[in-house]
């Protein structure tokens, strides 16, 4: 579960016009903050989502199919379920900006972590609203900063630079919709690497229908391709979450 919220593209050379190798002077720094503030307009703004996925999963050559049921409450919880074949849930899961709690109904088992546990499969740079933001395809918070190198490229805007030891690139088209987000920690031997695609329009919001994450932490390895069949912004939301008292601590 913890790797379900956790494809490489190569692009053909094109020529790219770098117009903010570092802001220089109060024009440049001008420029620089009014496009960041352009792609934030630009993306997907709510105070809840509801999403339903269709969902392949490959975890070190282990590939399952499932459905994800998503929930969240923006800046503060998100609530995913999962179910398998005939709609049986097997796993359920509910990760705050502290705290990430998982059940395993298949073997009765739960799980407890700080939200530092993710950073056993990506970056300690990705945050609770990094997740956040990945799961609807929005660009990661962190990312658009003052410090980017911006570089046009055929009508599509390309992001990148470093955040202490991760090194980062954002790719946005016209619409300001990120198409592709690349993560990655050297020194920890960790990659996150994120593509959008066929973007729906849903409550006014303008969404990808197809997120494809590939993840790789030393020897872990995950590959997960979502499709949203249904999604939806701003609905009361409930987020049940209890531990059965039989179910045993998983480490």
């Amino acid at each position: 579960m913890i790797c379900c919220l956790l494809a490489m593209v190569s692009c053909k050379a094109r020529k790219q016009v770098a117009f903010n190798p570092k802001p220089a002077g109060n024009a440049a720094a001008s420029l620089v903050m009014s496009k960041l503030n352009e792609i934030r307009k630009g993306q997907a703004d709510f105070n809840t989502f509801s999403g339903k996925a269709r969902t392949s999963l490959d975890i070190n050559g282990n590939s399952n199919d499932v459905t994800l049921n998503i929930r969240i409450q923006k800046g503060k919880k998100i609530w995913v379920s999962v179910t398998a074949i005939a709609g049986i849930e097997v796993a359920r899961a509910l990760i705050t900006p502290d705290s990430l709690l998982v059940i395993n109904k298949l073997q009765g088992l739960y799980l407890k972590k700080p939200f530092s546990y993710i950073y056993t499969y990506t970056s300690n740079q990705i945050d609770y609203r990094s997740v956040e933001a990945l799961l609807v395809g929005n660009a990661i918070p962190q990312l658009l900063n003052e410090d980017s190198k911006f570089q046009l490229d055929s009508g599509r805007i390309i992001l990148s630079g470093n955040l202490q030891e991760l090194v980062y690139k954002l790719i946005l088209g016209s619409d300001m919709k990120v198409s592709h987000t690349e993560l990655a920690d050297q020194a920890q031997d960790q990659s996150l690497s994120v593509d959008n695609a066929t973007f729906i329009q849903a409550e006014n919001r303008v969404l990808p229908s197809q997120i494809n994450m590939s993840s790789t932490a030393k020897s872990k390895k995950v590959q997960m391709n979502l499709h949203y069949i249904k999604a939806d912004f701003d609905l009361p939301l409930e987020y049940p979450f209890s531990i059965p008292s039989r179910y045993s601590l998983a480490n």
